[in-house]
């Protein structure tokens, strides 16, 4: 079944963008990062998701 509509590079469907394919988003704030944290932070967030992989791995092996 043919379509009547042009795939020309210029030719787009319903994407409203207001800058030109050549000019990139704005940078946004990151809302959480990894980097910001404290080392601490970083170490209880680290034995978090070793723990929970652990009760991962203990619950399969039952």
């Amino acid at each position: 079944m043919p379509h009547d509509h042009s795939h020309d590079p210029g030719h787009h469907h319903g994407h409203a963008h207001s800058h030109g394919p050549a000019t990139p988003h704005p940078a946004q704030p990151a809302p959480w990062s990894i980097l910001r944290m404290t080392v601490t932070a970083r170490l209880a967030a680290a034995l978090a998701v070793s723990a929970g992989l652990w009760v991962v791995v203990l619950v399969a092996m039952r």
